[in-house]
């Protein structure tokens, strides 16, 4: 890594800067202290390749994006292939709903999606998430309620709902017709 240390720094608040987030936030999502990510940014330190691993990863990119010397920036383009015989069958039953998680595990508790088939009659009681986490709602078939805090909503196909989930919340099929929602959990973790 000694070769070229100045673009390692470079790279890194770069892919930083274009992902909005704060040294406090990569550090959380990274492991790498903000002081020790402050000064490989402004070239004070020449990391290790396990540290600029732990930041690539924050980054959401792969380690040779923060090598690499190229000015191109990098397009992002993965398939999470969870229809094959390796993948583990990524689904769950909680009071009845079917859970069905269709990203990849390196998302958990940054950006998730799910599939979510409600029986008649079940709901699916949820505690609070990380402050600022969102969660977006498309109802594919049949309809709900969205109860999050004081706010409610009742719901039905093709609807769409996006609330504030670092509150109790609760997703509610009353009707005996099977519900199908589309879910997306954004975790906005900031200090």
């Amino acid at each position: 890594m000694t070769d070229c240390p100045l673009l390692i720094g470079k790279n890194i608040q770069k892919l930083r800067a274009a992902r909005n987030l704060t040294l406090n936030v990569l550090s959380e999502r990274s492991g790498v202290s903000k002081a020790m990510l402050s000064q490989i940014e402004s070239d004070k330190v020449n990391p290790t390749v396990a540290t600029v691993w732990k930041i690539a990863k924050g980054l959401g990119v792969d380690l040779h994006d923060l090598l690499d010397t190229d000015s191109a920036s990098k397009r992002m383009f993965m398939v999470n292939p969870t229809s094959t015989e390796t993948m583990p069958k990524l689904e769950a039953m909680e009071n009845g709903v079917l859970i069905k998680v269709l990203s990849p595990l390196s998302m958990v508790e940054d950006l998730e999606m799910y599939i979510l088939t409600f029986p008649p009659n079940s709901s699916l009681p949820s505690e609070p998430h990380f402050a600022g986490t969102q969660e977006f709602l498309t109802i594919i078939k049949g309809q709900v309620s969205v109860k999050a805090g004081d706010n409610c909503a009742d719901l039905k196909k093709g609807d769409f709902l996006i609330y504030h989930c670092d509150v109790d919340h609760t997703i509610t099929n009353d009707s005996n017709q099977i519900a199908v929602v589309h879910m997306v959990v954004r975790y906005l973790r900031q200090k």
